[in-house]
């Protein structure tokens, strides 16, 4: 080694020395000055009554400190303390020690975290104190009596604790991660932990054995019963090694001969995996044998019995652990996708559009008062009597009878006697009718599920059935059907709802003035009682122009119209026409969506919808259910006939999976009003009083509607059976201060928008097509209509991502230029163009 490297190394340690000093001076007094600060900050709060007076004192030598650095401990004290922070001085001297560790380079700790937690409390602990203390004593000084007397002025008492507590919190929330999931996996982690410690403090298979052989040999010592497997058992131990049994196993009975050996059953690894029900109470099966046919006994099955295999002193030590794997669910992308947008923002509300609404309220229905039904105790005697009597001159004899008192009509339930015919008491409804003196008997011969005969007889005292009660009612309120639907009450008084998308469809029929638009007016109540206005909406059909006009007043809330028309309820028959094919469009426009979505029914869709499955950049959108209610179909089948049947008849054959429900109301039902194709879908039919008995045959398919005795009183057919109802009253006031309620609220910027209807009449003005004013898409539309051999405009929607407005505008220039053909109702047009290549020589042409 030469002298100028023993030189640097002998000058190298001193120079380090003279360099390090100024850090050590600095830091170590940074250090001395905290635990000055801190010793005086303790002192001066023991006696800081006293020793207040004394700071400005410094060069008196009479007066003299109680404080443990004297004077100048008073002074800091009252500067720190009282005239600043309070008690959170303590953090300014936590500080310096904080600066003085870092320059002498002990980084025990993060210093920036660090000053950032001191400066969180010396800002709000003040404070704090302050508001604990209410500005008494020196625990939150002159700073936080201040800041807590301006912020109780201004938020008061409560304001201002809510603002401590909440920033506290939110400061512990943040720094120590205190969310649900972080917690939920401390907790996991540490029954992980102690499950993993109390396993490796469990004793192993071989210290169980020795453990029990101990215990048996304790028991023999002390004179108690052995059994003699158990002395086997002990032999056995002096001449071979002790078996090993897996947990879990039942305890293996050995062979009566030592040599005997059995071989264990192997299992395939899939066989493992499969779990395994054991009895460990039951004992193993042994196979008898004599020593030479020991080595010939087929083990059996552990399906059978499960026997544990014996193993060899090779394998004592081997640890068997048996583990069962959990079930995962297996998602795919989408499932997946869609989860993460649900925790993120939650399931999609519908009604956030209108998230003010206010569902209408009882009180909007006018109260008429007790409902309850009084009993003629007289007027029942009579009837009894009469009808008794009746039929005995008819040589009828009754067994039974007992009455069922309804609003309108009381039933009279009879048992005729034995050998007595059924039609021999329907041919006597007019002469029971005669008897009675009464108008509208109606005989139910036999009753559906029971073995009586019913005689309807109306009471001279009906009871009124207001809409207020049965929409009061604890049924109506407590429904879970999706678009319910209240007529009224039964006979045995008894509210009778319907859901109207499970009718599907409700054809009803009545003569004037027997209540049919009345129960109408039930029935669009009843649903606006229930349904959001994200929910339904109603394209209302009104030829009379004066039925539905009071629902006018909900357009923006409820109502579905045209794009160009100017009032939602429709009155003119030829827009009648274009609304009923525009809805056919929709129609087929959902049933689109449905398939794409993979879904059966709107229900579906609208749920998976909600669950965020399904991107609205594909057109997905929350579908509203549709009521269409047509209030006189008698006369818009006279002034348009065919063009309004067909489209009728296709939404009643099709439209109920997709949200879209009929009403469909008429005055007289006759044979080529309601035809045989209507009545096919239509198996819910609500008929009031009609004039003739051919009438009730066509809406019902049976007599009873000409029995009626009107004023509401109806019979509604499900398809299976008839009921005798008494309809709801809803007044013409009542229904105007419910659409009143509703039109005053906040609605969306128009009706609902139907899809856009070109009639033929309105294809045939389409003009001249100029390539200069041609849409920018209007080559990529006329790919896709020839690629496809398909010329729809709900097709050109979802491929272009275009509203049916534009779309229907460039299906007209794509008609003018000759790429497709005219309007064709329901159906697609035709493609005239037959292959691309033809359609690119044709663009070329219109561009030059």
């Amino acid at each position: 080694m030469d002298k100028k490297t023993q030189t640097k190394q002998t000058e190298s340690p001193d120079k380090g020395r003279i360099l390090s000093k100024p850090r050590i001076f600095f830091g170590l007094t940074f250090i001395l000055f905290s635990v000055v600060l801190a010793f005086s900050f303790v002192s001066y709060l023991m006696n800081w009554k006293a020793d207040q007076s004394q700071a400005g004192t410094m060069t008196d030598k009479t007066i003299k400190s109680s404080n443990i650095f004297g004077k100048v401990g008073d002074w800091l004290g009252n500067i720190f303390i009282f005239e600043s922070i309070g008690i959170a001085s303590f953090i300014i001297a936590f500080l310096f020690l904080v600066v003085g560790t870092l320059i002498l380079k002990k980084r025990t700790f993060k210093p920036w975290k660090t000053i950032g937690h001191s400066l969180f409390f010396i800002c709000w602990l003040p404070i704090f104190m302050g508001a604990v203390t209410k500005g008494q004593g020196v625990l939150g000084g002159v700073y936080g009596y201040q800041i807590m007397d301006y912020l109780n002025a201004i938020i008061g008492p409560v304001g201002l604790w809510v603002v401590l507590v909440s920033s506290i919190l939110l400061y512990f929330i943040l720094e120590f991660n205190l969310r649900p999931s972080s917690i939920k996996a401390k907790l996991d982690k540490i029954n992980d932990s102690t499950i993993g410690k109390v396993k490796s403090m469990m004793p192993s298979s071989e210290e169980n054995f020795e453990a029990d052989t101990e215990l048996e040999e304790e028991a023999a010592e002390a004179g108690q019963n052995v059994t003699v497997t158990d002395v086997s058992n002990k032999a056995k131990t002096k001449e071979q090694e002790p078996i090993n049994v897996p947990k879990g196993f039942p305890e293996v009975q050995p062979l009566t001969d030592p040599e005997t050996i059995v071989t264990p059953n192997q299992t395939s690894f899939e066989e493992e995996k499969k779990p395994v029900s054991l009895n460990l109470n039951a004992k193993p099966y042994v196979p008898t044998s004599t020593p030479e046919q020991a080595f010939d006994v087929t083990p059996v099955s552990p399906a059978i019995s499960p026997v544990p295999p014996v193993s060899t002193p090779a394998q004592d030590n081997i640890k068997f652990n048996v583990e069962i794997a959990p079930v995962v669910d297996v998602l795919d992308d989408s499932d997946r996708k869609s989860q993460e947008l649900v925790e993120k923002h939650g399931l999609y509300d519908h009604k956030l559009d209108l998230a003010g609404f206010q569902m209408p309220t009882v009180e909007l229905l006018k109260d008429y008062g007790s409902e309850e039904i009084s009993i003629n105790q007289e007027e029942l005697e009579e009837n009894k009597n009469k009808i008794v009597g009746l039929l005995k001159n008819f040589n009828v004899g009754i067994s039974e009878i007992k009455a069922t008192i309804g609003p309108t009509v009381t039933l009279y339930e009879i048992v005729p006697e034995a050998g007595i015919r059924v039609s021999a008491i329907k041919k006597l409804q007019d002469d029971i009718a005669l008897n009675l003196s009464a108008l509208g008997i109606r005989i139910i011969a036999p009753m559906p599920g029971k073995g009586t005969i019913g005689i309807e007889v109306p009471r001279k005292n009906p009871t009124m059935v207001s809409m207020r009660s049965v929409i009061a009612s604890h049924k109506f309120q407590n429904t879970d059907m999706d678009l319910p639907v209240v007529f009224g009450k039964t006979i045995s008084n008894e509210v009778f709802m319907a859901d109207l998308s499970k009718m599907p469809h409700l054809l009803m029929a009545g003569a004037t003035g027997q209540g049919k638009s009345v129960g109408i007016n039930a029935i669009l109540t009843s649903l606006l009682y229930k349904k959001h206005p994200s929910e339904l909406k109603f394209v209302m059909v009104d030829p009379k122009k004066v039925e539905l006009s009071l629902y006018s007043k909900i357009e923006r809330h409820y109502l579905a119209k045209l794009p160009d028309a100017d009032e939602a309820i429709i009155t003119d028959t030829n827009k009648v026409i274009n609304t009923l094919n525009s809805l056919c469009i929709e129609m087929d426009t959902r049933y689109d969506l449905l398939k794409n979505a993979f879904c059966k029914n709107l229900k579906e869709y609208n749920k998976k919808f909600t669950e965020r499955k399904l991107n609205p950049e594909n057109g997905h959108r929350f579908l509203p259910y549709i009521v269409l209610v047509v209030d006189e179909f008698a006369d818009l089948i006279m002034t348009a006939g065919k063009e309004v049947e067909l489209p009728i008849a296709r939404l009643a054959q099709l439209a109920r999976a997709v949200g879209i429900h009929l009403i469909v109301a008429t005055q007289r039902p006759s044979v080529n009003v309601i035809t045989g194709m209507i009545k096919a879908n239509f198996p819910a039919r609500a008929a009031f009083r009609v004039i003739s008995s051919v009438d009730s045959r066509t809406i019902l398919d049976s007599p009873g509607a000409d029995q009626l005795i009107g004023k509401g009183d109806m019979l509604y057919f499900n398809g299976n059976e008839i009921l005798r109802l008494q309809c709801a009253f809803v007044d013409t006031p009542e229904v105007e201060r419910l659409a009143e309620y509703i039109g005053e609220q906040k609605g969306y910027s128009s009706a609902f928008l139907l899809p856009e209807f070109v009639s033929e009449d309105s294809t045939s003005t389409v003009g001249a097509f100029d390539p200069n004013e041609k849409d920018a898409l209007f080559e990529e539309a006329a790919r896709i209509i020839v690629s496809t051999q398909q010329g729809s405009t709900s097709m050109l929607q979802r491929q272009l991502k275009l509203g049916y407005n534009r779309a229907g505008r460039i299906m007209d220039q794509l008609e003018a230029s000759g790429i497709v053909g005219g309007f064709n109702g329901a159906k697609a047009r035709e493609v005239i163009i037959s292959d691309l290549h033809s359609l690119e020589q044709f663009l070329e042409d219109l561009r030059s």
